[in-house]
């Protein structure tokens, strides 16, 4: 029977399909486990080949615990909201939710464009998800509990007393008897005192201005990186060399008044929490320096003929005396108070260039020296001697205070600032010469040309500096972070609605029974006319507290009209949430099955699957999903809504699938390209060809390409041998390269099993590695020998049979048992398919027909080729499903090896083998092998001198 692996895989995904076979369970006898991927955004371009790899590997590991006796949890679901889609809706009028739905569940967009939907391409991959908790983080009944955690960070405040956050009611009650003096929160800068008779009289707003300087969730004015072309504010990790990730475009600092998260509030707790997981030390290491603690000191600068100060923080006041010069960032608003009229162009002019570098940019240019002096001063703390204040692009206001200490002696981009600016470079270090750069060997430091600590090493001259600082009131202790508070603001359409009106200007929270707070309709995407997102463009969109609904703008009280009633309906956010705001809790919402209209997950559901216990995906997310989500389920943690304290036990970073792109090459200033041999030495232009056009010799089909473009259309092409060979570069597999290849196809051609087994097989799951389609052909040739061995009967019939199995069948199942089981436990998949193929090749060999083998053979086989697995397993007389069965089990005395083939040489040349067991005795084996009707014929009558007898090796009979 031929291996008809279409009609195959068809028939066992509609069984899955139809008996819900890999519908977790919440309640088991089962041991739990839960392997998660990293959930994908459902983009129009659909899958290609190097998506699903992650997939693959996590759908492996899923079956085989199903295999090990465990209650596996494998979900899967969307990433929905996000900006693509609403670029398109911009581009073409097609509102993104249908854009969504149709680049999920397939179908034609409003352009006419076919979409295979990545559901449909995701179930003909074969995995074994439970589509029963689908999450589609753009549905109002999934984003009502998402702005109900928001609800809940804005009525939460961290107290560091207790090291956890707290209901913001406890804060209250604590300033209405004893005012804030004794408060030790995480909260914002400069708070300005007040008693418990002071708050008991201040009004309702006041109140709330102050409470919102503590909430976990807070408004403020900060800076941001705003994007025009978008429209919207962009993360760090979303800008790329300068520009938008998405689209290329220019980025600029720029004030807004935005929603943050006081994630800094958890720094040390998300770095003591890494120390627990079973993650990557590359990830860890990103994580830790991300988070960026520093132990140093405070320090406070007077300002020369101004009452205020700057304050910074520094890692070694050891080295105080050695500061010459202060940098600020261009974008602290002290910097317009303190500069003089004489430098006021050059500073705004700076600013303003300043404005459209990334922080990313500034970071990681290290090279660029500029700045501009303020023409201010401050005074140093111990000599009393003025300080000319600089501001320059490589000092951020929003990491530390925003201001640094110069000391070019120890750091060196403070000594090329100086050089570059010739400001003094005073040495404070013994013995060091700073001629050429700076010294920054803490170790090796003595302490110089400092009054107070000349002669002191690193350690002893900073607890000294920090002690006389405090003394005098200008510093003290202080260990810091460089994570900062997370922007939670998006002026975008297509994202969580905020669930918040505005009363009198202050913010307030819509009650969890009336939410979903759902997105309005809008004709267009874009911000208005006036700058505001594009919620700005509804009609109704106002809150009435008495109806507890949205109603018509036009009912909001105007602040305009005096004496005018308040009827209780007030504006709403006009920003939406940002595009981690859903990712961070979603593994929670995979839990809850039953009861997702009441609660985001049971308390149940969350306490039988704990946390995730195997999460797969890229390493592009090893900072931002993976930072916000642990500080989320800190958050819930503390205020009793989940039972862990981190939501990924185990972590593994797959590598990226590269495409192997096709150039041609076209000579310059012509529509004349050059096949590659012939293009050497010329002046040519490569231009990527899409891939389908190029055959396995890489030989381009030229009339497929002329018809491609129109500029292509009256080419010439100049063959070598009759043929256009294209030349060929390994590169990120891209829509924009034309190098992807679409899994559909695969499936089509090879089936989904080939392409699971060939994704493994590509090399060690967590490396890049290049996709080769030529190479596809060797593993579907071994699925069809895999096939053959269960159909060696006449005309390639079905055929198992009873009979016990040799001692090779079972040494061949049993190392093949051994070898794929390590692999697995250990993620090494790539080395088990070429196991497998050992595997066929030896029991084809052995003519091995035996079920003994054959079954347990089909079930190791099953969580990499798990159509062909079910098929032959029913074949084989059972009725449920494969992924039923258990893991065969490694018995190592099938590979003990009890008999040995010895070599019985005639005066050092080998004439034939002899089996013998390896617990015969010397004497045994020489009586033994004397009496061999070969020895006789070969001795023909002859009495040998002597028999040399090894054991376990070989056996020679001399003379």
């Amino acid at each position: 029977m031929k291996y008809h692996f279409n009609e195959i895989e068809a028939k066992w995904q509609k069984y899955w399909a139809d008996k819900g076979t890999f519908n977790a369970s919440n309640s088991s006898d089962k041991p739990k486990y839960y392997v998660l991927d990293m959930f994908p955004y459902p983009s129009g371009a659909g899958l290609h080949v190097g998506h699903p790899l992650g997939y693959i590997a996590s759908d492996v590991y899923a079956r085989y615990k199903r295999l090990k006796g465990f209650n596996v949890l494998h979900p899967q679901g969307y990433d929905s909201f996000g900006l693509p889609a609403e670029q398109y809706a911009i581009q073409t009028g097609q509102h993104p939710a249908v854009t969504t739905k149709v680049n999920i569940e397939g179908g034609v967009d409003n352009q006419g464009n076919e979409i295979a939907g990545y559901r449909n391409q995701l179930d003909k991959i074969g995995f074994s998800f439970d589509w029963s908790r689908e999450v589609r983080t753009s549905n109002p009944e999934y984003y009502k509990w998402t702005q109900w955690i928001f609800t809940e960070l804005f009525n939460s405040w961290y107290n560091n007393d207790t090291n956890k956050a707290e209901g913001i009611e406890t804060l209250v009650s604590a300033f209405a008897k004893e005012g804030n003096g004794n408060i030790n929160a995480a909260c914002d800068d400069n708070i300005e005192p007040f008693t418990a008779a002071q708050w008991n009289d201040f009004s309702e707003n006041e109140k709330q201005a102050i409470l919102l300087q503590y909430r976990l969730t807070y408004l403020a004015e900060t800076e941001v990186n705003w994007c025009p072309a978008l429209g919207t504010v962009l993360a760090n990790d979303e800008i790329v060399n300068g520009v938008s990730e998405r689209g290329g475009h220019t980025v600029v600092r720029k004030k807004m008044t935005q929603w943050s998260m006081r994630i800094s509030a958890y720094a040390e707790r998300l770095l003591q929490g890494l120390d627990s997981l079973d993650w990557s030390e590359s990830i860890k290491e990103t994580q830790r320096n991300w988070i960026g603690k520093s132990v140093g000191a405070t320090v406070s600068f007077n300002l020369k003929d101004h009452d205020k100060k700057i304050e910074v923080f520094t890692t070694r006041p050891d080295t105080i005396f050695g500061v010459s010069f202060m940098t600020l960032a261009p974008e602290l608003d002290l910097v317009q108070e303190i500069t003089t009229p004489e430098q006021k162009e050059e500073v705004d002019a700076y600013i303003a260039s300043t404005a459209k570098r990334s922080e990313r940019e500034r970071m990681a240019d290290v090279k660029t020296i500029t700045g501009a002096f303020t023409g201010a001063y401050a005074e140093h703390p111990f000599t009393k001697e003025p300080i000319p204040i600089w501001i320059g692009d490589y000092v951020l206001a929003g990491y530390g205070t925003g201001a640094v200490m110069a000391v070019p002696c120890g750091d060196q981009r403070d000594y090329d600032f100086a050089k570059h600016f010739n400001i003094p470079i005073p040495n404070v270090f013994e013995g060091v010469d700073i001629s050429e750069e700076a010294f920054a060997d803490k170790a090796a430091t003595v302490i110089a040309n400092s009054d107070f600590l000349n002669g002191l090493k690193y350690k002893k001259a900073v607890k000294l500096a920090i002690y006389e600082l405090e003394k005098i009131g200008a510093g003290s202790g202080k260990t810091n972070y460089r994570l900062r508070d997370a922007v939670f603001s998006r002026q975008r359409y297509w994202g969580e609605p905020f669930p918040v009106y505005y009363k009198d200007g202050m913010p307030h929270m819509i009650d969890v029974e009336h939410l979903p707070l759902e997105l309005p309709e809008i004709e267009k995407y874009l911000p208005t006319e006036d700058g505001e997102p594009p919620l700005g463009r509804a009609d109704v969109w106002a809150w009435d507290t008495k109806a507890n609904k949205v109603v018509s703008n036009d009912l909001v009280r105007s602040s305009a009209v005096e004496n005018s009633e308040d009827n209780g309906i007030y504006p709403l956010e006009l920003n939406t949430m940002p595009g981690w705001a859903g990712s961070s809790w979603y593994f929670f919402r995979y839990m809850e099955k039953a009861q997702r209209d009441a609660v985001f997950a049971s308390k149940e559901a969350m306490d039988y699957w704990g946390n995730v216990d195997l999460y797969i995906g890229g390493s592009e997310h090893g900072t931002g999903h993976l930072l916000y989500s642990r500080f989320w389920v800190k958050f819930l943690k503390d205020r009793g809504h989940v039972s862990v304290d981190e939501p990924f036990q185990k972590m593994i970073n797959q590598g990226m699938i590269l495409g192997t792109s096709a150039f041609v090459y076209r000579e310059e200033n012509s529509n004349t390209f050059l096949s590659l041999g012939l293009s050497k030495d010329k002046q040519v232009q490569p231009i990527h060809a899409p891939v389908a056009f190029v055959n396995a010799s890489d030989e381009l089909d030229v009339e497929a390409f002329k018809k491609w473009r129109p500029e292509f259309k009256d080419a010439e092409f100049i063959l070598e041998d009759g043929v256009y060979k294209v030349g060929r570069e390994v590169e990120k597999m891209s829509k924009s390269k034309y190098n992807v290849v679409n899994p559909d196809e695969i499936c089509e051609q090879y089936g989904a099993d080939t392409l699971r087994m060939y994704e493994m097989f590509l090399g060690p799951l967590e490396q890049a590695k290049p996709w080769n389609t030529a190479g596809i052909t060797g593993v579907h040739n071994f699925l069809k020998k895999f096939w053959k061995l269960y159909h060696n009967g006449a005309e390639a019939a079905f055929n198992v049979t009873d009979t016990p199995a040799s001692k090779d069948n079972l040494k061949t199942l049993h190392k093949t048992i051994k070898k794929v089981e390590e692999d697995i436990e250990n993620f090494s998949f790539n080395t088990s398919v070429s196991t497998f193929m050992i595997a066929a090749n030896e029991l084809s060999a052995q003519k091995c027909t035996s079920r003994e083998v054959l079954e347990p053979l089909a079930i190791l086989i099953a969580p990499y080729a798990p159509h062909i697995a079910e098929e032959l397993w029913s074949k084989l007389g059972h009725t449920e499903s494969i992924s039923e069965a258990s893991f065969p089990v490694f018995e190592e005395k099938h590979l003990v090896e009890s008999a040995k083939n010895y070599p019985i040489s005639f005066n050092g040349k080998m004439k034939f083998t002899l089996e013998l067991p390896l617990d015969m005795s010397k004497d045994e084996i020489e009586k033994t092998v004397m009496a061999h009707e070969k020895t006789q014929m070969y001795l023909d009558g002859r009495t040998p001198k002597k028999v040399i007898v090894v054991p376990g090796k070989i056996v020679n009979i001399v003379g």
